[in-house]
């Protein structure tokens, strides 16, 4: 199958990037190639508008760099888009022609206000969100949007960025303790020029490499244990103690804190203002970071216009439907073991048995469509491969509790494994969270069981209760003998949760 790729140049006012896509069986594109160069054209504008000869020549440069990167591709199609610094110039249309005449790229430069659409765009595709405050800062523009029911209501481009601000606030690459305060000073007062930022109390999704520093910062400070940054949470606290942590550090030392990019050392403290006065400013519930940005944007409203849709209907859906495609997931089995497993959460429901509730079977019937896909790459230790696959993938629709509760339910082994498994996020849980999402893995474990040889034999059970013990009626219409021998092996789990015996009986139906 003759496969599609895609690419994007995004000429930042600070960086400049070419993002190579893949085009999966569902439609979505997979980031396959990243290509990076710190340009920094903000600093090639002369204070008569124009972008110096030395800043166009550094522009070509990189251009043609990325041209031969892309060459390696058969391409379907690449964009290249421009933003701020390319935006504010005066001899933006010599620019364009120049591009054109020596690259052959027709440069889109993109309005504040369409950067800031691509931004929402990208952050309810690729997160479960349904109201937020988005910001992306870039080098010389910082873009807010305020999206409500997933819609875009409010949208606006600053025009100054973290580039900007450290030339306008900072006299040295550090600033002092005055600067800083200039600095929030100025930013409460721009961002109350718009009423709809002030109080929202919603999460506040930062995009772009300024907020990926910040989080990739926050996670090495804590020895942060899961992988992946996307969707990642942090506090008002937690903002404070990386910019004071940042503040006091000399800058050879800045350039030398783990996660931060070398790169972005003299421009993390504007940056880190910036989220923290929109914080405040907005009373925000947490600050989610959004790996997804202005490029994918882009992306979201081609594949919209080719589906007839902009909006995914639900994230968390083409998520899992894209672990089924790439690992290959029998559907049919799945299904028929997640009707299995609804039959006995209901069970356990009427009886008021593991005290679980309607939001427990959202948990279990994600988990049910991965459960055990470590199998594809090894059957003897496909425990563990699930748990590592789902705890370090990115998923997006998933926050990083979320997707570790499905990583412990979809690997259930045993009580051993499950206890290695939750060893490193131990703090992270209630002891009677981490007991129901046990007797949760436990149930799958045992209802994967009744469908062992994916013959779909047990057509439907019951369960009934005398006393403490359990009695689970099972019906099927061919031979369950190798689906009776598992179900019997693996019901212990249960009864461990449980702390009750269960007795089975396979009934035939004719």
């Amino acid at each position: 199958m003759s496969k599609h790729y895609y690419a994007i140049v995004d000429i930042g006012s600070n960086t400049m990037r070419l993002v190579v896509y893949l085009k999966e069986k569902g439609g979505r594109l997979r980031e396959i190639e990243n290509v990076k160069a710190v340009a920094r054209l903000r600093n090639h504008l002369l204070d008569s508008g124009e972008l110096s000869e030395e800043g166009i020549k550094i522009l070509l440069d990189t251009l043609s760099s990325f041209g031969e990167v892309a060459a390696t591709y058969e391409l379907e199609e690449m964009v290249c888009v421009a933003t701020a610094t390319v935006r504010q110039a005066t001899n933006q249309q010599s620019i364009i022609d120049r591009v054109e005449a020596e690259t052959g790229l027709p440069v889109i430069i993109l309005t504040g206000e369409k950067e800031a659409y691509y931004g929402y765009l990208a952050v309810v595709n690729s997160t479960s969100l349904t109201e937020g405050i988005t910001v992306d800062i870039g080098g010389g523009s910082t873009e807010v949007t305020y999206f409500k029911d997933r819609e875009l209501i409010h949208f606006h481009s600053f025009p100054f960025g973290a580039l900007t601000l450290k030339q306008d606030f900072f006299k040295e690459e550090l600033p002092t303790e005055k600067e800083l305060r200039q600095l929030r000073h100025y930013l409460f007062e721009q961002f109350r020029t718009l009423p709809w930022l002030e109080g929202k109390r919603v999460p506040m999704v930062g995009i772009g490499g300024g907020a990926r520093n910040l989080v990739q910062i926050d996670q090495s400070l804590k020895a942060y244990p899961l992988a992946g940054l996307h969707q990642y949470q942090m506090n008002d606290n937690d903002i404070s103690y990386v910019k004071h942590y940042l503040f006091n550090l000399k800058m050879k030392k800045l350039q030398k804190v783990e996660g931060l990019s070398k790169d972005r050392a003299d421009t993390i403290m504007p940056t880190i203002e910036v989220f923290h006065s929109l914080f405040e400013i907005t009373q925000a519930e947490s600050f989610v970071l959004s790996r997804k940005g202005l490029r994918d944007g882009v992306f979201f409203e081609q594949l919209g216009h080719e589906m007839g849709l902009l909006l995914f209907p639900s994230v968390q859906e083409e998520s899992i439907q894209e672990l089924i495609n790439d690992f290959e997931l029998n559907i049919k089995h799945v299904n028929h073991v997640q009707s299995l497993a609804y039959e006995l959460f209901t069970h356990f429901q009427y009886y008021g048995i593991g005290q679980i509730n309607n939001q427990d079977w959202m948990k279990v019937k994600r988990a049910s469509y991965v459960f055990n896909l470590g199998e594809y790459i090894d059957s003897e230790s496909s425990s563990q491969h699930t748990f590592y696959l789902l705890a370090n993938r990115t998923i997006d629709g998933f926050m990083h509790m979320e997707r570790l509760k499905i990583a412990l339910m979809a690997s259930f082994k045993n009580k051993t494994t499950f206890k290695q498994f939750i060893q490193p996020y131990k703090k992270w849980f209630l002891k009677e969270e981490e007991k129901k999402i046990f007797l949760l893995g436990a149930m799958l474990k045992f209802v994967y069981s009744l469908d062992s040889t994916k013959r779909q034999v047990i057509d439907r059970l019951e369960l009934a209760q005398d006393g403490e013990e359990l009695a689970i009626r099972l019906y099927g219409s061919q031979d369950w003998l190798p689906e009776e021998y598992q179900a019997e092996k693996q019901k212990k789990h249960l009864e461990k949760a449980l702390k009750r015996q269960i007795e089975l009986s396979f009934i035939k139906t004719s």
